[in-house]
């Protein structure tokens, strides 16, 4: 906890002063880095052209590789100038990618699925240019001494071509290609069915008693006489239901329609995702598609995985049947059903009971705590503080939205530009649906000797303003915003030279851990002194016993909440060791099977696995946010022990320097034992879920 904190530590009214973009750029050049404003693609035209441009350069400077002679090769010519090639084509997928999820214009969102499914399948293709490899195997045939960095690209560019079956008879290897580009495409139509899905409740006001009168006052809210309409795929809607809603029937039917969103377009696609990504993996020498995606983790194959979310689900096992009993006797006593049981639809519900009744905590009625300006405010002085960083918003030359804003980053003692970043922050529709950081132009060291500074974006989904009131957030919602823009200080504070290692490019099962840490700030009292305030009243704080109790009731219902979590990732396991070609239709009951046993059954006749878009992205790899989560509790520790706890400069500049700046440059064990002082522990972590001491 922080200690020894004064006054000081509280934030002004606004914590970033209006910059000048362009002098922001021209400043950059003192400090041999560039800052590129991205050229946002605004018609269906312009994104046709750009996948087009993007295939025809990339293809030119694979051909200037792949004609080099065997004698002419060398490290310059062609491991670095895969790089540099890969560079260019991702900053356009980076950029199409946003666009696909933001764009106002659904025909804009359309022809970038489909521009993102051309250059997919074409950065498949690049892997099996013969001729580049055959250059790249004629350097390492020279057995360079490289070191460092350097080394670290090298050996990962020749794991990469094993990876994808070059050393494969050719035949093998076209098979593996062709498998490789129809997944792709599939993969893009399963993410983008998930944020074109949407689903209307109608409700009446006795169905939502419970629910916040301040919640259904929200402008299009209310939409009859007696008529109210939400929306299971817009997340704080969800939520303020499962939270809140008395009325059980509305809880289950809202979590009824979420688990069916995009069920009909996403079941068979995911069949086939399965299907195809079990067959690569096995023309590719591993036993699974959890192998083959491990391979290149912290985790380092699919049972270490399946043991490390096993191991946690036994040892979660007493609390968690603690924690139902405890639910179960809360709705027995609103229900007077002595054989009350607890469903999915009930946990959040009676969770939301148990820290109103005996924590004497209502969620809802700490929104007041966190108006959103203030919040972000906060955030941004606090990570300007520990970072030692200057926040600027400057005028977006281009803006997809309205309310769109940017700000620069520069180092808060030289003044050197550190990267952009845009804040897009409340839901519309069309958009991307839950809350996530963008990488739009990812650092790296160029060819003429400058460092390419990067940008991002923030997207998500917060409550938005009313005509009387600002954005009101729950304290989830404050976890969400620390844990989302840690990512952003990831991909902006970056040194790596080569844009694979820049940033977020981590291991899977490493990159949530720096974001996760800092969740912790949103639970310190010192830390939310210094920018939570009643909106109505600034000068009143969240009480001391109110913030304890709230942490209270965290550690009384985290086993239910882990359990969920360890459900989602056992799952992504399952499917990924357990359907073949011969069993594919048991991808719906196999993947509700395992949400049951592990967490609660989901809704009877659901396809929760339809909508949940990490199984393409995180494939494998959901169980990092665990793996990640026990990394995280342990580095908090480096902050909670530091003189000035979560406001502490030199642990917050260690931060910067050994796991920000670094990357993917190096191991990621050495970043982590480097930012500890010591080798890693899980004791933090087990103390933190309720089953350690």
């Amino acid at each position: 906890m922080a200690v020894g904190l004064t006054a000081c530590h509280s934030v002004a009214p606004r914590a970033v002063t209006n910059g000048n973009l362009q002098q922001f750029q021209a400043r950059a050049t003192r400090f041999h880095s560039v800052v590129t404003v991205p050229t946002f693609e605004s018609t269906p035209a312009e994104v046709n052209a750009t996948a087009a441009i993007t295939i025809a350069d990339g293809n030119a400077a694979l051909d200037v590789i792949g004609q080099l002679k065997p004698g002419a090769v060398n490290f310059g010519n062609t491991i670095l100038a895969l790089d540099n090639a890969n560079y260019r084509s991702m900053q356009a997928a980076n950029r199409l990618g946003l666009i696909e999820q933001t764009s106002t214009n659904a025909a804009v969102r359309d022809a970038a699925t489909d521009a993102i499914k051309k250059l997919s399948g074409w950065s498949v293709g690049t892997d099996y240019r013969e001729d580049v490899y055959a250059a790249v195997k004629a350097f390492a045939a020279t057995q360079p001494n490289l070191a460092g960095e350097d080394k670290k690209l090298f050996d990962e560019t020749l794991r990469d071509y094993r990876r994808a079956g070059l050393d494969l008879p050719k035949a093998q290897r076209d098979e593996v290609e062709k498998l490789r580009k129809e997944v792709s495409a599939l993969e893009t139509d399963f993410e983008n069915n998930v944020t074109k899905a949407t689903q209307a409740l109608k409700f009446t006001k006795a169905e939502l008693e419970g629910v916040p009168e301040e919640f259904l006052a929200q402008k299009g809210i209310q939409t009859g006489a007696n008529e109210y309409t939400l929306m299971a795929n817009i997340t704080f809607h969800y939520l303020m239901i499962e939270d809140n809603a008395k009325v059980e029937a509305t809880r289950r039917a809202m979590m009824t329609a979420q688990c069916n969103l995009a069920r009909e377009a996403n079941i068979p696609l995911l069949k086939k995702i399965l299907i195809l990504r079990d067959d690569i993996a096995h023309k590719l020498g591993y036993g699974s598609f959890a192998d083959y995606q491990t391979e290149t983790r912290m985790v380092k194959n699919g049972a270490a995985a399946i043991t490390f979310l096993e191991n946690l689900k036994t040892g979660l096992q007493p609390k968690y049947d603690a924690e139902l009993e405890l639910f179960r006797q809360l709705k027995v006593k609103e229900t007077g059903d002595a054989n009350a049981k607890i469903n999915g639809w009930d946990w959040r519900y009676f969770a939301n009971v148990l820290k109103k009744t005996k924590y004497n905590v209502d969620a809802e009625q700490l929104r007041v705590y966190f108006p959103y300006q203030r919040v972000l405010d906060g955030m941004f002085a606090i990570y300007q503080r520990i970072f030692g960083l200057k926040f600027e918003r400057v005028e977006a030359p281009y803006k997809w939205i309205g309310d769109l804003q940017l700000f620069t980053v520069s180092d808060a003692t030289t003044g050197e530009p550190m990267g952009l970043f845009y804040l897009d922050m409340f839901p519309r529709d069309g958009k991307y649906n839950h809350f996530a950081q963008f990488g739009i132009i990812e650092g790296k060291l160029l060819p003429d000797g400058t460092y390419q500074r990067p940008v991002c974006s923030l997207v998500c989904n917060f409550p938005p303003p009313q005509p009387d009131k600002p954005s009101l957030m729950s304290h989830d919602e404050v976890e969400t915003i620390f844990h989302e823009f840690g990512h952003a200080m990831h991909t902006i504070l970056t040194r790596a030279k080569y844009s694979r290692f820049s940033g977020t490019s981590v291991p899977q099962d490493f990159v949530e851990a720096p974001s996760q840490m800092l969740e912790n700030w949103a639970w310190d009292k010192t830390v939310l002194d210094s920018f939570a305030a009643d909106y109505r009243d600034p000068n009143k704080k969240i009480p001391k016993e109110i913030l304890d109790q709230l942490q209270a009731s965290r550690l009384a219902t985290e086993a239910t909440r882990y359990r969920r979590q360890l459900s989602f990732g056992l799952m992504d396991l399952r499917l990924h060791t357990q359907i073949h070609a011969t069993n594919a239709d048991d991808v719906l009951p196999l993947s509700n099977q395992v949400l049951g046993d592990v967490s609660f059954p989901v809704p009877p006749d659901t396809a929760f696995v339809a909508y949940f878009g990490h199984i393409i992205g995180y494939g494998s790899g959901y169980y990092g946010y665990a793996w990640a989560d026990a990394i995280a509790a342990d580095m908090a520790t480096v902050f909670e022990k530091a003189p000035d706890g979560y406001f502490d400069k030199t642990a917050g500049m260690r931060m910067r320097q050994e796991i920000y700046s670094v990357g993917s440059s190096r191991d990621c064990n050495d970043s982590i034992e480097k930012f500890l002082g010591r080798e890693r522990s899980i004791n933090p972590f087990l103390k933190k879920i309720g089953i350690g001491k």
